[in-house]
């Protein structure tokens, strides 16, 4: 199964600076990071983020603040509750038909409702610290029935070991493991996608 730009949206889990300074590989987490929301601002995936206690750890990370649609605050280390509007939003209620069920037109002779929204069911998700916040997150969205891919490379903890017992678990839960460049190419699928240079300049 390959990711599709139409159906994914992005989840950077707690990009703030004074988190950051203290994790293992944490710059080069930041880095892709950002290469993740710049694509996903070209190719119209929507970019979400949590930031963790802001009052007191500040926001999301400069590079960042720019490229997201919005970032909502928490207290909770996982951030699945405040992400849920985000992620899948209430549709509108659809208009009653005018002047009531007895006058109404016969159903041939109706227009057709609106389709709803497609839902983008796959969750790209990366962020900070791996073993806390990103894994309850992660595991929440799961028991969700959301389809989660895991951006290991864009990911960090504060020693290497955390880091890596949270992918285990998440793979082991069922979450795709994949790496930025995988998550970019699978995104524009060719040479010929009219971003694919945009790609090349963010990864070299």
């Amino acid at each position: 199964m390959l990711l599709e730009a139409t159906d994914s949206q992005l989840a950077l889990i707690d990009y703030q600076p004074r988190l950051m300074a203290a994790l293992f590989e944490g710059d080069a987490a930041l880095a892709n990071a950002v290469r993740l929301a710049k694509l996903a601002r070209l190719l119209g995936v929507p970019v979400w983020a949590t930031e963790q206690c802001p009052a007191k750890l500040g926001g999301s990370a400069p590079e960042l603040a720019g490229l997201l649609d919005r970032a909502v605050p928490k207290t909770a280390f996982g951030g699945a509750a405040e992400l849920a509007p985000l992620l899948n939003p209430p549709r509108p209620p659809q208009p009653a038909a005018r002047g009531g069920n007895a006058r109404s037109l016969p159903r041939h002779l109706q227009k057709p409702a609106e389709p709803p929204a497609p839902q983008r069911s796959s969750i790209v998700i990366a962020g900070c610290e791996a073993h806390v916040c990103l894994l309850q997150t992660a595991l929440a969205l799961l028991d969700e029935e959301w389809d989660v891919w895991v951006v290991t490379d864009a990911c960090a903890s504060r020693t290497e070991r955390n880091r890596d017992a949270a992918y285990d678990r998440l793979a082991a839960a069922g979450a795709e493991l994949a790496t930025t460049e995988m998550v970019g190419f699978e995104w524009l699928r060719s040479a010929e996608h009219p971003h694919f240079r945009d790609w090349q300049a963010l990864i070299k």
